[in-house]
């Protein structure tokens, strides 16, 4: 399988593109290391202001390479969620574009992304207890946090597949657009993130994903620290300063 990685450079975008959609673009053992990789390099990459994850023709994944899990130590096996949560921990806004199936790892490499936008043909699940194994890079922990205890059962342990409009309905999906306006959805949240503080983005990002499982009390101090980090910086200074003199903001990031 290739990955496919693509700068725009005047928008600040990166598009990663598991690029193979003969085999449904299914990812093997060693592609989930390189997507870890690029997306480290790009969070350390102050010009990129937000990633967007797809997948070549018309399916975003099939799931990954079922041999391959035969051909691979249990001790691998049991770390494979730290490579798939590369989106999550990702200071950029990272958007998954979902279109036809989003199986297995695929399901869970979106569950670890900021946003999820889906045609109205997407497939959603967690097909392994078909195959006599579970979910293993995160897809128990993140369906139960995002959807419920009681609904990550029904579709985990019954394998069953979503259509994208009962995923919006359970919260496993941001938005649910018709196959053809996919793109132009997507287009219009990268132009609406762009315009933001990419340091506020990160902090909030940060905030969110630690505090969620905290307690309200810590989750409510380590919101108050970074709002008084982000206190001194020239973005909010920035934004203060145009939203007084009615205009736009032109934020730096730092």
């Amino acid at each position: 399988m290739l990955l496919k990685v693509e700068r725009d450079d005047a928008r600040g975008v990166v598009t990663i593109t598991l690029d193979d959609p003969e085999k449904l673009n299914r990812v093997p053992m060693p592609v989930r290391d390189e997507i870890a990789a690029h997306f480290e390099e790009i969070g350390r990459d102050d010009a990129v202001r937000a990633v967007v994850l797809a997948g070549a023709g018309d399916h975003f994944t099939a799931g990954g390479d079922v041999q391959g899990f035969l051909d691979t130590d249990p001790a691998t096996l049991s770390r494979l969620a730290w490579n798939v949560a590369a989106p999550e921990r990702c200071p950029k806004p990272v958007i998954a574009k979902l279109s036809g199936y989003v199986l297995g790892v695929g399901f869970e490499l979106a569950m670890a992304s900021d946003f999820r936008l889906a045609s109205e043909d997407a497939q959603l699940g967690l097909p392994e207890i078909r195959l006599g194994m579970i979910p293993g890079s995160g897809g128990t922990q993140r369906v139960a946090r995002l959807a419920g205890l009681g609904r990550a059962k029904d579709m985990i342990m019954r394998g069953r597949r979503l259509p994208a409009t009962e995923a919006h309905e359970w919260g496993l999906v941001t938005e649910v657009h018709p196959a053809e306006e996919l793109d132009a959805a997507v287009d219009g949240l990268i132009d609406e993130l762009v315009q933001l503080s990419p340091l506020a983005l990160a902090m909030a990002k940060r905030v969110l994903g630690h505090a969620y499982e905290a307690p309200l009390g810590s989750g409510l101090e380590l919101e108050g620290l970074a709002y008084g980090l982000l206190r001194s910086s020239h973005d909010f200074q920035e934004g203060v300063r145009a939203f007084v003199e009615k205009r736009k903001p032109g934020f730096e990031g730092r």
